[in-house]
């Protein structure tokens, strides 16, 4: 083989496609940029702006509107809580119309508006005498107070005073001119917790209402209930005699009698002592106190001059 054959096959060889890299240049033919329209005003039509603004300045008036009514809410002259004629006050027999009008002191010369109607019934529930308060605004210029006072149910000894509580345990001053006939309680006082106090006067009312199922008026004749001992309510009574026994005065009609009633079954036991004491003060004289806080017994203390003291079975 001669040498130029072999010069021409190297040449070949060094140019083949196959091995020509990739670091050469390539160079490609520059595309025609596409053409971009762009609408205006972002696409959207004159219908729509028109619409926004039409409700813009509708938007603005409303606003303009509301600052004036509220100018005039708060601060005209027509909307001012001035004197106490302006205020209406109802529901209220103990509690003076004074102590109600006090509660508004810091509201004159403002707007009914700018008064805040549950911080005034809060503090109008402050008042002893009020359980409930409602204060409503009549406009322009109005307030409407309609109060609910607490209904005492006994007097209740108060150190050497005499006062009055409500079946939630609320102790109220006894008010002037009022003439009231209350059963007078002792063993509950003002340094005793509300919830107590609330329950021990429940134990009073469940013995009022079960003596007058036994027999209508009955509660007028007790004179005294000691609620010291929640097991134990004593009352002081008079007349509780039943039927008459032969050839024994009825004594009882007057007669102050302590009883024992214990912590439940009262409506049972004042059966049984209506329907037993005049038998009980025939065989033992005058009675003093009676006790029935024990099931199957029941203890009577005569008087002292008589002396003695005889428990009967049941």
């Amino acid at each position: 083989v001669c040498s130029s054959d072999l010069t021409a096959e190297a040449e070949a060889e060094q140019y083949r496609p196959e091995l020509v890299t990739d670091e050469e240049p390539r160079y490609l033919r520059r595309q025609r940029p596409l053409e971009i329209r762009r609408k205006k005003f972002g696409g959207r039509s004159w219908p729509f702006y028109r619409q926004v603004a039409v409700w813009s300045a509708l938007g603005l008036a409303g606003a303009a509107v509301a600052v004036a009514g509220a100018r005039f809410l708060l601060y005209s002259p027509q909307m001012l809580l001035l004197n106490a004629e302006q205020i209406e006050v109802t529901g209220n027999r103990i509690v003076s119309r004074d102590a109600v009008l006090q509660k508004f002191l810091r509201d004159r010369n403002h707007s009914v508006v700018s008064i805040p109607l549950d911080k005034r019934r809060s503090e109008l529930a402050q008042i002893p005498w009020v359980e409930t308060a409602s204060v409503q605004r009549i406009l322009p210029n109005h307030l409407r107070v309609e109060l609910t006072e607490r209904t005492p149910i006994a007097f209740l000894k108060n150190g050497n005073e005499l006062a009055l509580v409500d079946a939630q345990g609320v102790i109220l001053d006894r008010p002037e001119g009022e003439d009231l006939h209350f059963p007078i309680l002792t063993g509950i006082s003002e340094d005793m917790p509300r919830d107590q106090r609330e329950k021990r006067m429940q134990i009073y009312q469940e013995f009022t209402r079960a003596i007058e199922l036994v027999r209508p008026g009955s509660s007028d004749r007790v004179s005294e209930i000691e609620l010291a001992n929640p097991k134990d309510l004593r009352a002081v009574m008079t007349g509780i005699s039943g039927a008459s026994v032969p050839g024994i005065p009825d004594a009882a009609s007057t007669q102050a009698v302590t009883v024992h009633f214990g912590g439940g079954d009262f409506t049972g036991k004042y059966r049984m002592l209506v329907e037993n004491f005049a038998q009980w003060q025939a065989s033992a004289g005058r009675v003093r106190s009676v006790d029935l806080q024990y099931s199957r017994q029941v203890v009577i203390n005569p008087d002292a001059s008589v002396g003695g003291s005889m428990a009967r079975s049941k």
